[in-house]
């Protein structure tokens, strides 16, 4: 029998938030080890040497020229800081295209925080309502800037994108984009497993 593994696409601009960033790897790694085994999780980034807030260095496993969408399932984008330079790579037209393929083929677009913003900037968030980080109405007014519809909640998902709206759902969202690669009774056991409380 061919079991398909899902593969999941971390997409890290520099700024990025590593907390963000470390519950996907944790969550889906989790998975790979002790539940249904059916998860893996690969970073990619403009280069290959990508500087997170906070100064530590990270090095990936693609640049964005060397991914094939087709190989992936989902693709994650944590938040990060305009004072570590996230926007730059965020408004980058190879990383929000990178965005743009993936839902062009009915993959999962997942994001934290201000990892809303490149994902709108790809324009398939125009019209529809997200969430981005509630205490910054400069972020909140970017969404707006490029035709988004800002709601104060914090996970808002339709289709195949997930979006909340800061650093506490986190969690969250890593145990949710689980719960669509593979089943829900598999995301609450990783969940238990984890420690936190159901």
């Amino acid at each position: 029998m061919n079991v398909h593994v899902k593969k999941v696409l971390l997409l890290l601009a520099n700024g990025f938030e590593m907390y963000e960033a470390s519950v996907f790897i944790d969550v889906i790694g989790w998975n790979y080890v002790s539940g249904d085994r059916l998860t893996q999780l690969y970073s990619c980034g403009l280069t290959k040497e990508i500087n997170t807030a906070f100064k530590q260095k990270v090095i990936v496993d693609y640049t964005v020229d060397e991914i094939v969408v087709d190989e992936f399932d989902a693709i994650a984008i944590p938040g990060g800081f305009e004072e570590y330079d996230f926007y730059i790579d965020a408004y980058n037209d190879e990383f929000v295209g990178l965005i743009r393929k993936f839902h062009e083929q009915n993959k999962l677009v997942v994001s934290i925080c201000t990892g809303a913003i490149p994902i709108a900037k790809s324009g398939i968030l125009a019209g529809k309502n997200r969430t981005t980080y509630k205490l910054s109405p400069k972020n909140q007014g970017r969404l707006r800037e490029m035709g988004v519809n800002v709601v104060n909640k914090p996970i808002v998902e339709d289709s195949n994108i997930i979006k909340s709206w800061n650093p506490s759902t986190a969690m969250d969202v890593a145990f949710l984009l689980l719960e669509r690669l593979t089943t829900q009774e598999n995301s609450l056991y990783i969940k238990e497993i984890m420690g936190f409380k159901l």
